[in-house]
């Protein structure tokens, strides 16, 4: 499954319309009916990135240079849990974080919208992973009046302009991050709204996944259109050359997961990460050791 993983990543700059994309893409090549082979491929691209990672993992902790964030949005069912699972299968759990951001609390809402993902951030060698972020507080926030009305924030005489604001805020944020060393990757996995009915449905059939489904799955269901509207702003307000936005097609999880898996592992190895260079005298402090070793 050969592909150019920016195909996929938002040009904010000529404007997209999510409708343009394709949630159940392939290959033009590959017959839509029979795509079993191209399935395989996919695990083979994804069994690769994987091994790559582990690699890239190791470097990036050793050079204590770097971090690296990763995003993932998409809609309910869209399937976020499982691409953490299988593209991030292989790396050291010791330099890496993942952290779900739920329902902001009591003490979350007293301070701005950014501080409790700040202090999730991944520190230098390691990689964070925000299943859901802040992007949520141009999402929800936006989308629900009541989640709006729970804000504490100050009088707002412009909504159109306190949105753009906080565009600007999430962009220079990020700008910030990277200049200090923090690869940020955004993924937004793009779902039909027909394959999140019958990914819900099995979650209900499912005794094993029905803990996962809730009453407001529903309700946020027949908010489908605002969401898909607020989605197209926010990649189009924040796609930024620094941090770019990749729109995963998601009806076929095999294919979101190999995608996101190749832009990864492009983008971690356009670092040139490498070993830390000894110096002369450590090489010696090491010699020493080694032949104190061969004594015994």
């Amino acid at each position: 499954m050969s592909v150019n993983a920016r195909d996929f990543r938002v040009c904010s700059d000529k404007g997209i319309c999510l409708k343009n994309y394709e949630s159940n893409w392939l290959p033009k090549w590959i017959d839509q009916e029979n795509h079993r082979g191209l399935k395989q491929q996919a695990l083979v691209v994804l069994e690769e990135n994987r091994q790559k990672l582990i690699h890239e993992q190791e470097l990036l902790w050793a050079s204590d240079s770097y971090a690296m964030l990763i995003i993932l949005q998409g809609m309910d069912a869209a399937g976020k849990d499982s691409t953490i699972r299988h593209v991030m299968s292989g790396v050291n759990p010791q330099g890496c974080r993942v952290t779900s951001f739920k329902t902001p609390s009591a003490e979350e809402l007293k301070h701005d919208f950014l501080w409790r993902h700040i202090k999730m951030l991944p520190e230098r060698g390691s990689i964070g992973i925000f299943n859901r972020s802040y992007y949520e507080d141009v999402l929800i926030v936006k989308v629900r009046s009541d989640v709006f009305a729970k804000q504490k924030l100050p009088p707002i005489e412009n909504k159109e302009r306190f949105w753009e604001h906080r565009y600007e805020d999430i962009n220079s944020f990020e700008r910030h991050l990277t200049r200090c060393g923090t690869l940020v990757l955004k993924f937004y996995l793009h779902i039909s709204k027909k394959e999140q009915k019958k990914r819900l449905l099995k979650r209900l059939e499912n005794p094993a996944k029905a803990w996962k489904f809730s009453l407001t799955d529903i309700e946020e269901r027949t908010k489908w259109s605002e969401y898909e509207k607020a989605y197209e702003e926010m990649l189009n307000k924040t796609s930024t050359k620094w941090a770019p936005w990749y729109v995963v097609p998601a009806d076929r999880k095999w294919v979101a997961h190999a995608l996101v898996s190749e832009v990864i592992t492009t983008e971690i190895k356009k670092l040139n990460l490498e070993y830390p260079a000894l110096s002369e005298t450590k090489k010696r402090e090491l010699a020493a050791a080694k032949a104190e070793l061969e004594k015994e």
